[in-house]
């Protein structure tokens, strides 16, 4: 057996929610060690056509595909233009999602299936879209974002923790079932310097809670990236149904 690398050298990958935050740092740290990217997103075909030509400018072959990952239609639609672009998939990073604090007795139904549909109902979707193929080519890697606050739980935050809970369990479920071909694993990054989860926005006491972890900071997107890049690799090869924390110290298992 070889020796294994970081390299994605010849890799087709799909990252979802990839126009911003940790989705387009993760684009970014593919195309560099080698792969062709999809860089999947949602109503933002500016930002996603700058990433776009930028991975291009590294030499990547990389495409935009704008899909909402909580409808299947989209879904499949976006996995059909993948394979007509890039010829296949090799690497699938489930990235896109949204956050909402909120009282849990002010939550309504919509706020729910908002944040179920696309923070787990997309990991779902993708993964059944995306895992035919790779059975078909018998071989795979897909990485799940998921969360810290999927294994804490957090007040104020009770879809957004249910969904990224339910992600760790999918990817549990789909490692043991698609090993050893296609391995699954998950990352559940702690609180991350991103528009989404912007100091500015969120409430004093998440502020308080989140900058209380040992590195008494955020992470970076490109640290989360890393992390992806890893689990995409080879040298991940005997990682399965793993959950990986680049969290700052908020979960030490």
């Amino acid at each position: 057996m070889s020796a294994p690398t970081l390299s994605l050298a010849g890799r087709r990958a799909l990252v979802t929610g990839a126009a911003t935050g940790i989705g387009r740092a993760t684009a970014r740290l593919f195309a560099q060690a080698g792969a062709s990217v999809v860089v999947n997103h949602w109503r933002q075909p500016a930002e996603a056509a700058a990433l776009v030509q930028e991975l291009q400018a590294l030499g990547a072959q990389a495409v935009a595909i704008e899909a909402d990952v909580s409808d299947t239609a989209s879904v499949q639609a976006l996995v059909a233009q993948a394979h007509a672009a890039l010829g296949g998939l090799d690497v699938l990073v489930n990235n896109a999602g949204v956050i909402q604090e909120k009282p849990f007795l002010e939550t309504t139904d919509a706020d729910w299936d908002r944040l179920i549909h696309t923070d787990l109902g997309s990991v779902f979707r993708v993964c059944r879209a995306v895992l035919p193929g790779m059975v078909a080519q018998g071989s795979g890697a897909i990485v799940n974002i998921a969360s810290d606050l999927g294994i804490l739980g957090r007040e104020r935050y009770a879809p957004y923790c249910a969904a990224k809970a339910g992600a760790i369990g999918l990817t549990r479920s789909l490692a043991r079932e698609f090993a050893p071909a296609i391995r699954v694993n998950a990352i559940a990054p702690g609180p991350v310097n991103t528009a989404m989860v912007s100091l500015a926005h969120m409430s004093a006491e998440w502020v308080e809670k989140e900058l209380a972890i040992p590195q008494h900071r955020l992470g970076e997107p490109e640290e989360i990236a890393a992390t992806a890049l890893f689990l995409a690799s080879d040298l991940s090869r005997f990682y399965c149904g793993q959950v990986l924390g680049p969290n700052g110290g908020s979960v030490m298992p």
